[in-house]
């Protein structure tokens, strides 16, 4: 997207006046820009997908799923031999994504893959458990 690059551009000519500190508070606003992700649903199921480019190792992703959150933490290091970044316009670094996702989800049925740059999460809707039991009463006597 255009206008996250003309942002981060802006940084870049600010931080010598502003210092680095002073950015540290907004890099969980400038990280999220760079997880981008999609969600999809079907009638029991959730499909999210994480743009997530240059990821070499799907161990340095962590993945948290609790009720109706999805948190996604991990780092991606774009680095190649013999060369020096000259322009950067493709995230690299440590991000956190936290999602809210539109239904509650099992959190014992869940797929994860990465492919071709995405992480691919396949979530299944939790079914309120219609079943009702009748609990017995004690009569306590005095």
């Amino acid at each position: 997207m255009d206008q996250f690059k003309q942002m981060h551009d802006w940084r870049k000519q600010w931080d010598g006046f502003f210092g680095d500190d002073f950015w540290k508070g907004f890099d969980p606003m400038m990280n999220n820009v760079s997880s981008q992700v999609n969600l999809y649903k079907s009638d029991n199921e959730l499909l999210a997908v994480l743009s997530i480019p240059g990821l070499e190792n799907v161990d340095d992703i962590d993945l948290f799923v609790q009720y109706q959150t999805l948190e996604v933490r991990g780092k991606v290091n774009l680095r190649f031999k013999g060369f020096e970044l000259v322009e950067e316009g493709i995230f690299q670094g440590e991000f956190e994504r936290i999602v809210q996702l539109p239904f509650p989800v099992r959190e014992d049925k869940i797929d994860a893959s990465y492919h071709n740059g995405l992480l691919i999460i396949n979530l299944h809707k939790r079914i309120p458990d219609d079943n009702r039991r009748k609990i017995a009463i004690k009569k306590i006597d005095d």
